[in-house]
């Protein structure tokens, strides 16, 4: 697996070359406990449905990166968005991509949008949080529990170097006192980018309060699709209907330039 350097720290990242040219690329930047591994197959069928090249990349102290080797704080999104990820898009020479995050990944693609520093061409967000709710607080203090008493540190094993460190690093910041504070609905209304928003309506960490708080916060165009049956992954549990989407908004994208 190849690694590039970003911020200081060695990540581990897959490219998925273009089927033309003149497409937009696409980065992926995943969840709060995601990497690579756990993306499954979902990148290679957007890339293959919207013929664009992507970028699938594990964030540091995730996946095979670099371990994590201090508490994360509670701007830990912000310094992914504004130090790591213009990095990484540097390394890798991608211009104007189109950012497809998902919960933390989302939060981390709205903050990089918002700060101007790099242009983009769109944004798809599945399950973001722009500001801490209630359910979050407690789906997450539930994971600590199975965390402590099932085999999930096994199950996530399978996709991380060290899945203790991995797992307390988002379980004790998003459970810190100070955490509860944190949001990023200030810096909304510097996005002007399209902007994609999909969410289960049975998500268990999060409400559609935060689709209408960025649809009410950012000044671009902004779709909306809240899928049935579906929790707090949209490319897992309804993988069909979440790839359709995307590839239309990539295709009317492209279409627009």
């Amino acid at each position: 697996m190849p690694f590039l350097t970003a911020a200081g720290r060695r990540l581990d990242y897959r490219w998925l070359p273009p089927v033309r040219d003149d497409r937009p690329t696409l980065v992926f930047l995943h969840e709060g406990l995601g990497s690579i591994e756990l993306w499954k197959d979902f990148p290679a069928q957007v890339a293959a449905a919207t013929g664009c090249g992507s970028l699938v990349y594990s964030r540091y102290g995730y996946g095979q990166s670099d371990l994590l080797r201090e508490k994360r704080a509670v701007d830990y999104m912000h310094h992914e968005a504004l130090e790591s990820l213009p990095e990484v898009l540097g390394d890798r020479a991608i211009a104007a991509p189109i950012l497809i995050g998902h919960s933390d990944g989302a939060s981390i693609a709205l903050l990089h949008a918002a700060a101007r520093r790099w242009p983009i061409n769109g944004l798809v967000l599945m399950a973001p949080h722009v500001f801490v709710e209630d359910v979050t607080v407690a789906s997450i203090a539930e994971a600590k529990v199975a965390y402590e008493t099932t085999d999930l540190p096994k199950k996530l094993g399978r996709y991380h170097a060290d899945v203790d460190r991995t797992f307390w690093g988002w379980n004790d910041i998003w459970l810190a006192p100070p955490f509860r504070a944190w949001s990023i609905e200030a810096v909304l209304p510097t996005i002007t980018e399209p902007v994609l928003l999909i969410q289960g309506a049975d998500d268990e960490y999060g409400t559609t309060a935060q689709l209408d708080a960025i649809a009410r916060g950012v000044r671009g165009p902004v779709e909306t699709l809240v899928l049935p049956s579906c929790k707090h992954s949209p490319h897992r549990d309804q993988p069909a209907a979440t790839l359709q989407a995307i590839a239309r908004f990539v295709g009317n994208l492209q279409e627009s330039r």
